[in-house]
């Protein structure tokens, strides 16, 4: 249409009008909630909205019910089925908060569906933050289409053993990858406008006696471990609540543990958002309350009573606790629905592009399996060789662990009925069958046989070119295994089939770590974890080098149980999966014996060789390293040297920066890393800058981070124990205080190409 000056000046008239009009509408709106006007601050949001908040109201807002029917209690009216719900606050324009456990994609309600991600594991594996935010985003972006405001995510407990049941939801042993690939993910929810948590705070890193076991720990070495993985999570995330966990630090409650919730997260790092307890965590009305602990989740559910309700009325009427502090909890959770668009985006059901969210999951796997071996170069396979499958229902699809962070496929659960029934049940497939992957892309003959008649299978492989053997290991939340060791007879099956055939390949589906008593005997091993919604496509890519495998271990992998710091959990087991307990579990669990240092450390100290080391992954290249050197730049330490692939093929490469510090017994710590891609013949020239975090101890005494003077060893390594480029620093004495910490690099990798 072509606009007259007349009508241009008729049209603009009109849309003034107009404008005047909405505005004249909405004025009354924004000074009845002055908190709703968006030019403001989410702190200035929240503080308006407070002097607006009844004492009910606040009480409201400090405590969540269970957001599904559960042991007698009826869904609420209006919740979705899941964790957490909180009725809206209509008055105030504030929505219900819609709950979902979330670590690995939106797991409730389970009927509905979801896209899974492959294990926290495998995202750490890759080494890519990059990664690591778009699987949040994916996340963040199907929950919001369901209606959920607030993801229980953001698993930062170290893996201090492999046979913790949770292992899969976190992020490895090493405290600057976790806080790096954690924060990313965080961010990458929070990025659909939704909050999410960072968890389980802290030190809950076993499931055996969880709601009453004690961490042991000093408070120097979890500063430097555990906690300094939650700080950098929580620096690069920005997570809208922290989830405190149900054990105990130190023989305290964790959710009543001041040190740990005001004096650490709300003090020294700053924290402005809230604390939320896990569900069933509470124990007290006012010692929670003055602890740092300012919302109660489910407690009707999960606790002996709802603590945040009379019991903490009470203890406000009698002075015992100030309302103050009740003010002060309501309006960090207002902060962080505002902080993180909670209000401006109010979550409504959308519809979701699966097709799409499944590539994200299948790229995570891709980029994070870890090929442990490969002899002879047995991978990857041609597509004109004859192949038997062989076990781990790899004709119905890839398994996920279970418990509360288990996500169903939209298309449900590929293989039904297997034990448990109940919880940490149900046991869940992604219906992405291997099979199905391999003979898309086999020319040759492909046979397949479940496992269960071990002769069988044997003779099955002898007939084929190659053999692939899946093997699982399932693992969940509330428990522990007892040891390494594969369940049911599936070590005896790999055996059997690589004496049949020697080209054996196995495919490991498993929550971290197991032992491998017929590894010299097999050709191949590739380690895929819980792989995922695309998992069964993404092992196949993977086994044909249509990727490569780019993953390296972010877990140290010991050779069996005598090599850990503690080699039995007493009270470890599941009898419903064939896994009885032996004995009573331990009420404290002593973190002493390794203190800071976690995993490839641990070994170092002790003089001990793992079975692979932190940090370890083949590829179908080669890439060497050269022209190592290392300066002080603007007072950080950088890393530069040349990467060069020097194999026929396309690959990933991680070269890692680890950093020891002067002094006896120090050990070398994790300090950057780059991930580059590199074509045959290619090289890139790097430069890593060291976190400073990373080169610093906590001094208990006088409450201050400090880096001694001293010479510092600089090492490039393959993995934590393979190095190629060694250098020494010499540095000046630096101090921070305990709430001033020295800061992460922006960009600390930076190439240029040659």
């Amino acid at each position: 249409m072509t606009l007259t000056k007349t009508h241009l000046a008729s049209f603009i008239g009109m849309t003034l009008l107009l404008c005047a009009s909405a505005g004249a509408a909405d004025a009354p709106v924004a000074a009845q909630r002055p908190w709703l006007d968006t030019r403001l601050t989410a702190d200035q949001r929240a503080t308006l909205v407070l002097k607006a908040m009844t004492q009910d109201e606040k009480f409201q807002l400090i405590r969540t019910e269970f957001g599904d029917a559960n042991n007698g209690h009826p869904m609420p009216a209006g919740a979705l089925g899941s964790a957490g719900y909180q009725p809206a606050l209509s008055r105030l324009g504030l929505p219900a908060l819609q709950e979902s456990d979330a670590g690995l994609g939106v797991a409730k309600p389970l009927s509905a569906g979801a896209t899974a991600l492959p294990s926290g594991l495998a995202t750490a594996a890759s080494f890519d933050p990059a990664l690591a935010y778009a699987g949040g985003a994916m996340i963040g972006r199907e929950a919001h289409r369901r209606g959920f405001n607030i993801m229980l995510a953001g698993g930062a407990d170290l893996v201090r053993d492999p046979r913790n049941g949770r292992n899969f939801e976190y992020a490895g042993e090493d405290p600057l990858l976790t806080g790096l690939i954690v924060g990313n993910a965080i961010a990458g929810i929070q990025s659909e406008h939704l909050v999410s948590t960072v968890k389980h705070y802290a030190l809950n890193d076993l499931e055996t006696a969880r709601n009453t076991l004690s961490a042991d720990i000093s408070r120097t070495a979890a500063r430097e471990s555990d906690l300094l993985a939650f700080e950098i999570a929580i620096d690069t995330g920005h997570p809208g609540s922290v989830m405190c966990s149900y054990n105990r630090l130190n023989t305290v409650y964790t959710c009543e543990d001041s040190w740990l919730l005001d004096t650490v997260l709300k003090h020294d790092w700053h924290y402005p958002g809230f604390v939320m307890s896990d569900w069933g965590a509470v124990h007290s009305a006012a010692r929670s309350a003055l602890a740092g602990l300012d919302q109660e989740s489910a407690g009707e559910t999960f606790d002996q009573e709802v603590y945040f309700d009379r019991p903490l009325r009470e203890a406000v009427a009698k002075g015992e606790v100030p309302t103050s502090r009740i003010d002060d909890m309501a309006r960090r959770i207002l902060r962080s629905l505002f902080a993180d668009g909670v209000i401006d985006h109010p979550a409504r059901p959308a519809p979701i592009d699966f097709a799409a969210d499944r590539k994200v999951a299948q790229q995570a796997e891709e980029a994070g399996a870890v090929l442990l071996r490969n002899q002879a170069s047995l991978l990857p396979l041609s597509t004109s060789q004859s192949i038997t499958v062989i076990g781990g229902h790899a004709d119905k699809g890839v398994l996920t662990g279970g418990g509360s962070s288990a996500v169903q496929s939209p298309e449900g659960n590929a293989v039904p009925g297997l034990p448990p029934s109940a919880w940490p049940g149900p046991r869940i497939y992604q219906p992405s069958a291997p099979l199905a992957a391999i003979e898309h892309r086999a020319h040759g003959k492909v046979a397949y046989a479940d496992g269960s008649d071990i002769a069988a299978a044997a003779k099955l492989a002898a007939q084929s070119s190659v053999a692939v053997v899946f093997v699982e290991q399932w693992a969940a939340e509330s428990f522990d295994t007892p040891h390494m060791t594969l369940p049911e007879d599936q070590d005896a099956l790999v055996a059997a089939v690589a004496r049949a055939n020697p080209h054996t390949v196995v495919v490991l589906e498993n929550n971290g770590p197991v032992a491998m008593p017929w590894l010299d005997q097999v050709g191949a091993v590739l380690e895929a974890w819980y792989p995922g919604a695309s998992g069964g496509e993404a092992i196949a890519r993977l086994l044909y080098g249509e990727v490569d495998p780019a993953g390296r271990l972010p877990v140290s992998w010991p050779r069996d149980e005598s090599q850990l710091p503690r080699p039995q959990i007493p009270g470890a087991g599941l009898a419903a999966i064939g896994l009885p307990p032996h004995g009573q579990p331990d009420q404290r669990v002593n973190y002493d014996i390794e203190g800071a240092d976690v995993g490839y450390r641990w070994y170092q100290r002790q003089g001990i060789t793992p079975l692979f080391p932190f940090g370890y992954g083949l590829g179908y290249t080669h890439f060497t390293y050269s022209d190592f050197a290392v300066r002080r730049v603007h007072g950080h330490v950088e890393a530069s040297f040349t990467v060069s692939n020097r194999g026929a093929r396309h690959g990933v490469d991680v070269p890692q920066l680890y950093a020891t510090l002067p002094g006896n017994g120090e050990v070398r710590r994790l300090a950057g890393w780059c991930r580059v891609s590199l074509a045959p013949g290619q090289s890139v020239h790097l430069q890593v800058v060291a976190d400073p975090r990373l080169l610093t101890r906590f001094d208990e005494a006088h409450q201050r981070w400090l880096r001694p003077a001293g010479s510092y060893m600089l090492q490039l390594g393959h993995s934590a124990t393979d190095f190629q480029g060694e250098g020494t620093l010499t540095l000046p004495k630096a101090e921070w205080p305990a709430d001033a910490p020295p800061q992460g690099d922006a960009q600390p990798c930076l190439a240029s190409r040659s």
